[in-house]
């Protein structure tokens, strides 16, 4: 167990997550995924998460599998075209993952997924949270505008709104 870890996830409290993700934000990230469903027909969802609890701190669990646990508990996955996609932060340790369905994921490597991570990952660490969200919407976006482009009138699968854990 990293002692360094688990003394950032205990000082993660709830009032650092509202004042990473105000309102305002949340409505801002909420537009961002609503305006990207009108481009394609995958689904986009975006989650944050202040910290771990201490028995997954214990046990050593990664942001990569919380997120893939999270892409699981919201449904992600029930998708017609298998084509969800979530956007993960734990906010703790400042991480992104995103994790897709196999329907996107086919068409879409690793690399590129991880590329996004990382530019999140820089504004994150600058503070600026909002666009950073943003910015990886907007480039999910056009790889799903890619791979599955709209057809006609979109048909929202799964909620848009930002879910704070």
């Amino acid at each position: 167990m990293d002692l360094g870890r688990l003394l950032k996830h205990l000082s993660m409290t709830r009032w650092r997550v509202r004042r990473a993700f105000p309102r305002r934000s949340l409505h801002a990230i909420d537009k961002a995924v609503r305006e990207s469903h009108r481009a394609h027909i995958g689904q986009v969802r975006f989650a944050v998460e202040g910290a771990l609890h201490g028995a997954a701190l214990i046990k050593g669990l990664t942001a990569r599998e919380r997120a893939i646990d999270v892409f699981s508990e919201l449904r992600i996955w029930d998708t017609e075209h298998n084509n969800g996609v979530l956007i993960y932060l734990l906010l703790a340790d400042r991480d992104v993952e995103i994790i897709a369905d196999r329907g996107i994921h086919a068409k879409v490597g690793d690399d590129e997924w991880e590329a996004i991570c990382r530019v999140m990952e820089t504004d994150f660490r600058h503070g600026r949270y909002q666009s950073g969200v943003i910015r990886g919407v907007e480039q999910v976006t056009e790889l799903l505008n890619k791979h599955f482009p709209a057809r006609g009138a979109s048909r929202e699968e799964l909620p848009s709104g930002p879910v704070v854990l």
